[in-house]
């Protein structure tokens, strides 16, 4: 299990690997005073303790499919084996690959020199600035180009791509028609990244098979304190 992080919006995430996901949701109901209640939808499960804390899991590869109680559904599907396109992305790196079973099997890494903002003024900076720019454009065509070699052609193999690093970045490379079959997959889930290397793809290939958990504490209803859930 990856460690917890802030969630946008308030409480934690952590990644559960599909192996412990239903020892998880066990610990997580005994730690909580146990379930209140469970829903789902396409997208997600939302498991409600006693003590108001919910944990909301998103379906990894939606929508979630199969009978019976959700949670036990969420870990047979997250446990399927998947061929993944992955697309990481930062200014002046990338790393693109396919994975299986948590697995690289295809990738292909490069960074481009990108300066960093200059704290000189006039036309000094503007120069220094439209080198940057010019930087920058060639490090995402480069990143375009990788994406379209080696992951359009098989984009028809793949049960989806999951995303990493920086989403300005990434929205940039969305608008390129030509990549359009690749981007079609990608997963809501953007993975926040250090600069893409052949060590981080390994590892984004392995936290594409976990499922990411939103912990967020519930609140008394008698004395209206928040209570820490785990």
């Amino acid at each position: 299990m990856s460690g917890a992080r802030e969630a946008a919006g308030g409480g934690r995430i952590v990644e559960v690997s599909p192996e412990r996901l239903s020892g998880w949701f066990d610990r997580f109901a005994e730690r909580n005073g146990g379930i209140d209640g469970t829903t789902a939808t396409d997208t997600e499960v939302v498991v409600t303790a006693r003590n108001g804390t919910t944990a909301t899991a998103t379906v990894p590869f939606p929508p979630l499919e199969g009978s019976g109680p959700p949670t036990i559904r969420l870990a047979i599907q997250a446990k399927r084996p998947r061929r993944i396109g992955l697309v990481l992305v930062r200014l002046g790196a990338h790393s693109i690959g396919i994975a299986e079973g948590g697995k690289v099997l295809v990738s292909r890494t490069d960074r481009h020199h990108v300066h960093g903002r200059s704290a000189a003024g006039g036309w000094s900076q503007q120069r220094f600035a439209r080198r940057r720019e010019g930087q920058a454009r060639q490090a995402l065509k480069d990143a375009a180009d990788d994406i379209f070699e080696v992951l359009v052609p098989r984009a028809g193999e793949l049960a989806g791509v999951l995303l990493g690093g920086d989403r300005r970045a990434l929205d940039e490379l969305r608008s390129d028609r030509r990549l359009e079959p690749v981007f079609s997959l990608a997963a809501q889930r953007v993975l926040d990244v250090s600069e893409p290397r052949r060590a981080v793809l390994d590892d984004a290939a392995r936290r594409a098979r976990e499922v990411a958990i939103v912990i967020r504490d519930g609140v008394s209803p008698a004395t209206g304190t928040q209570i820490t859930g785990q």
